[in-house]
């Protein structure tokens, strides 16, 4: 339905703009017709507002997933480096332990 009406948006030539302007002021009245221009006026603002509001929030989701606050190389360095590293025992510690037993 919008495709059409977007097509036929696109086609509206002057006589056409001019004849459904005077619809327009005959169904609602000249004393009507600058309150009924002011509020189209204002929806048009907030349906601005609210697309823009739209746009920077899927901008700035795009942006967090580029630039990852914690990624599992940083994740794995941060718990290797929290436990305690033992070392293995030498090969000369060994045959000493075997002596002692």
């Amino acid at each position: 339905m919008s495709i059409s009406f977007l097509a036929f948006i696109q086609n509206l030539r002057a006589p056409e703009l001019i004849l459904i302007f005077l619809v327009v002021l005959l169904l609602f009245g000249a004393k009507r017709l600058p309150e009924l221009f002011k509020s189209f006026g204002k929806s048009i603002k907030e349906f601005k507002k609210a697309t823009s509001d739209i746009e920077n929030d899927v901008r700035n989701a795009m942006n967090a997933e580029d630039e990852p606050t914690h990624s599992p190389r940083t994740e794995s360095k941060q718990v290797k480096a929290s436990t305690p590293v033992v070392e293995a025992p030498k090969d000369d510690e060994i045959e000493s332990k075997k002596e002692d037993v």
